[in-house]
């Protein structure tokens, strides 16, 4: 498609930002781990080898090969696994997808976008110290704001989500997962298109 941003040819790193540890399971600044760990249940990759202070797995997704990585470093140093990662396999940042919850988006919204700023959040910071440019693409998972502008949005996201959204986080996981589907195959406008209506 004329005008369509694509990922380049190749090799892509397929990123889930999210903290180490069966504490932070199932909370909401962990969503992206979840949704890469769907991508690895769909396409039977195993993230089983410890390197660059992450998890990794090697497969296939959307006949492209993959490198799929868990950082273990904790959300504020996530760029300490993806700049050495992203530096191994010799790619640019535009072979980069992050999959991130986003507390400015509506609780179930999945957003993409290419490059920009880290709108405070921690792991997309630490990457933007890490690798040459932001240009990087985002896949951004709304987890809302805490509903009390008293609350604390540090304890908000590091909190699990209530059994009564695990429909809906169920949904964000999934289309999530779709997303980063459809930019490898379709570019990123095309996925906007598709996507952000259903959210």
């Amino acid at each position: 498609m004329a005008g369509e941003t694509l990922v380049p040819p190749g090799r892509v790193l397929v990123v889930g930002l999210g903290n180490p540890g069966s504490r932070y399971d199932r909370t909401r600044h962990n969503i992206g781990f979840d949704v890469v760990e769907e991508l690895c249940r769909r396409w039977s990759i195993p993230v089983t080898e410890k390197k660059f202070k992450g998890l990794l797995g090697l497969g296939v997704i959307g006949g492209r090969p993959a490198s799929v990585l868990l950082p273990q470093t904790f959300m504020n140093l996530s760029g300490e696994s993806v700049g050495p990662a992203m530096g191994f396999w010799r790619l640019t940042p535009a072979s980069v997808i992050v999959c991130h919850d986003d507390i400015d988006l509506q609780p179930g919204q999945v957003r993409l976008k290419l490059g920009g700023g880290h709108g405070g959040h921690n792991g997309l910071r630490s990457m933007d110290q890490h690798l040459p440019s932001k240009d990087y693409f985002r896949i951004r998972l709304g987890v809302g704001r805490p509903p009390l502008a008293t609350m604390d949005v540090a304890a908000w996201v590091l909190a699990r989500f209530g059994a009564d959204e695990a429909s809906a986080v169920d949904r964000l996981v999934t289309t999530g997962a779709d997303a980063v589907e459809r930019l490898l195959r379709e570019g990123l406008q095309a996925t906007q298109n598709a996507i952000h209506p259903l959210s």
